[in-house]
């Protein structure tokens, strides 16, 4: 259901939000906003991290599921100008205010293979050190990615090739590298913010999105389209940062607290994913028993893959020397995280 005046209402809660922060500054209420649901993975990592802060310290930490204050680009306003302490965004919305972050829509760039990209998030310099200083000149301290599942397409139509997707208005989020993926993939791209997917769907004035299956089922958007497409180009990626001057505020002892309560909430998300996207498929199917899953052979995968370069090339255009050091950075972090 499209959010009725989203931005007003979001701005509106959020001054409330502000008010009440400072009225209560002393019983240290961390407020952290996110863009799933409570139950979604998002949720699910935000929920771990508030019990191990709130285990380990006298802070609570209020949490704010998507919708409660906004749109993405709402939190992220909201984050950056210190009314929330904590927000958890993916690079795909993040990505018009640090251009490097669109990497993550290079298609093809990670791998399939759940433990390498785990031990890529877990170890990757480009993101420890290289991001978090692109982070930092934007007011936010990152505190650590994680990888939310593979991503799929859904359509209406079935899906072979790139012909297949050929005038098919193809809903991607606000990131200028994901529209050239997906013009690269010959479908006509549709930024849209997330709260219209559903409703565009439905109406036909759109036929196409992607989103890991936990989501597709979660928000029930088998019900609007008819196919599930594996074709193994990304998996979704989303961030989790502070405000960079309430974070360099917190005392030596509360900092270790947020630290350690980010290392076991990465921990605990990836371990809850496991089996994930097998069960988000059979509620699918069970729900829908119409519903079409396709995973693409590798010789079908081809024609996608051969777009890899083409953007590859476009996000080094976009972002210039820095966007090619952490390209080539990501890369070598992929190769070691193959050991």
């Amino acid at each position: 259901m499209k959010l009725f005046n989203r931005k007003y209402l979001g701005s509106i809660v959020a001054a409330a939000v502000f008010a009440a922060g400072l009225s209560t500054a002393k019983a240290d209420n961390w407020k952290y906003a996110f863009e799933e649901a409570l139950t979604e993975v998002q949720g699910v990592y935000a929920t771990k991290f508030k019990e191990e802060i709130e285990k380990n310290s006298d802070h609570k930490v209020q949490l704010y599921p998507y919708g409660t204050l906004g749109e993405s680009a709402d939190i992220m306003e909201q984050a950056q100008a210190g009314i929330l302490q904590f927000v958890d965004q993916s690079p795909g919305f993040t990505g018009s205010l640090i251009p490097e972050a669109q990497i993550f829509f290079v298609p093809y760039l990670l791998p399939t293979d759940t433990k390498q990209l785990n031990n890529f998030f877990r170890d990757s310099k480009a993101i420890h050190r290289d991001f978090k200083k692109l982070y930092a000149a934007q007011n936010l301290e990152l505190l650590t990615m994680f990888p939310e599942g593979e991503v799929v397409m859904t359509t209406k139509e079935e899906l072979r090739g790139p012909a297949d997707l050929n005038e098919v208005k193809f809903r991607v989020m606000t990131n200028p590298l994901l529209v050239e993926s997906y013009k690269a993939f010959g479908a006509t791209p549709t930024p849209l913010p997330w709260g219209e997917v559903y409703g565009a769907l439905q109406t036909n004035i759109i036929q196409g999105q992607e989103n890991p299956t936990s989501f597709v089922e979660s928000t029930k958007l088998y019900e609007v389209t008819n196919v599930i497409t594996f074709a193994g180009h990304n998996n979704f990626t989303t961030a989790v940062m502070a405000n960079k001057e309430f974070f360099d505020g917190l005392s030596n002892a509360d900092k270790k607290v947020v630290q350690d309560a980010t290392k076991i909430a990465f921990e605990y998300i990836l371990d809850y994913q496991k089996g994930l996207e097998k069960t988000a498929i059979e509620k699918i199917k069970k729900a829908k028993p119409g519903m079409k899953v396709n995973v693409l052979t590798q010789e079908e995968r081809a024609p996608f893959k051969a777009s890899a370069g083409i953007v590859e090339a476009k996000f080094i255009e976009m972002t210039g020397d820095s966007g090619k050091a952490i390209l080539e950075q990501m890369k070598a972090d992929l190769k070691a995280a193959k050991n």
